[in-house]
């Protein structure tokens, strides 16, 4: 297997290419100079049975190219692009994407199930240092918030309505970093009941410490946080939008429409005044061997077809 990659790949010091099996060869190769020259003669080396094409610009690419491997492409979004439909095969994550393919799409189409690695489970005192180590005082409600600052997150819209709740036992924890941070501490910023920890590389672990995971996003394709939220037994609370509503659909939880803070209030009150229980939904489907045997399935079933 050959993963090619931008000599760019490496961003604020981190890369995909420092998680991949030291089997694989990994080709890096300009993203500005020459690239379907350059990926053209790659693939003459050497000579793929498929080639997979992660986003739009790479897809784009390869379909210029006309290789005679069998192509597919993973719809991040949707096809924003004509050159999805020149693939030999399109990969959704969520069941949106798949209805929004053109009707005349002649490839065939693979509906994935995100992929999730289990976490172990912690035992009561382990929940408790975590809990403690974040300022959590016993008898407190603890709502999380993962992700990205971004605006299509729409933390503004649960900061808005967790504000407008009244009990002093309830804390809502942010995780994550971004663009978006210093507006949103300072829409938070007469509340102390609101604090943003900043990333944590342990938030499977923090995961199980929360009492509500809480997704209030204006747009996602198939939200990971909110499987690793059910691995860890932890309730949802999320907006109906893209694969949040069908996560939520498939493994239950709590769902409002989406940017409607009056309705996020009041389903933020219901699950304060009666917290609801962990949830342990089946997600073996989710798991990463089952996800990827499901996948290179649909591979074989690519290159048999060409």
């Amino acid at each position: 297997m050959t993963l090619v990659v931008s000599r760019r790949h490496r961003r604020r010091g981190a890369s995909i290419v420092d998680h991949i099996d030291p089997r694989i060869q990994i080709i890096e190769i300009s993203s500005q100079f020459f690239v379907r020259k350059n990926l053209t003669r790659i693939l003459g080396e050497v000579k793929p049975d498929l080639i997979h094409c992660h986003l739009r610009r790479s897809t784009r690419v390869v379909a210029n190219i006309r290789p005679s491997a069998a192509t597919t492409s993973t719809l991040h979004i949707g096809v924003n692009s004509p050159d999805f439909l020149q693939m030999d095969g399109l990969v959704c994550n969520a069941r949106w994407q798949v209805k929004g393919i053109p009707p005349n799409y002649k490839g065939k189409i693979f509906k994935a199930n995100n992929s999730l690695t289990p976490y172990r489970r912690l035992n009561a005192e382990e929940i408790f240092t975590i809990r403690k180590e974040l300022g959590v005082n016993p008898g407190t409600f603890v709502i999380g918030a993962v992700g990205r600052y971004h605006r299509s997150k729409a933390w503004d819209t649960l900061i808005e309505a967790f504000k407008t709740t009244k009990s002093d036992a309830v804390q809502l924890l942010f995780f994550g970093s971004g663009s978006q941070e210093k507006k949103l501490k300072g829409l938070a910023a007469n509340d102390s009941r609101i604090r943003f920890i900043g990333y944590r590389a342990d938030i499977k672990e923090i995961y199980q410490a929360l009492d509500l995971l809480a997704v209030p996003s204006r747009f996602e394709p198939l939200p990971r946080v909110i499987l690793e939220g059910m691995d860890a037994g932890t309730p949802v609370l999320a907006s109906d939008t893209g694969g949040c509503k069908e996560l939520i659909d498939d493994y239950g939880g709590f769902i409002f429409p989406t940017d409607d803070v009056a309705a996020l209030t009041k389903a933020l009150i219901s699950c304060i005044d009666s917290p609801p229980e962990r949830h342990y939904p089946d997600l073996t489907r989710h798991h990463l061997a089952n996800a990827n045997k499901d996948l290179e399935n649909f591979y074989k079933v690519l290159i048999e077809s060409k």
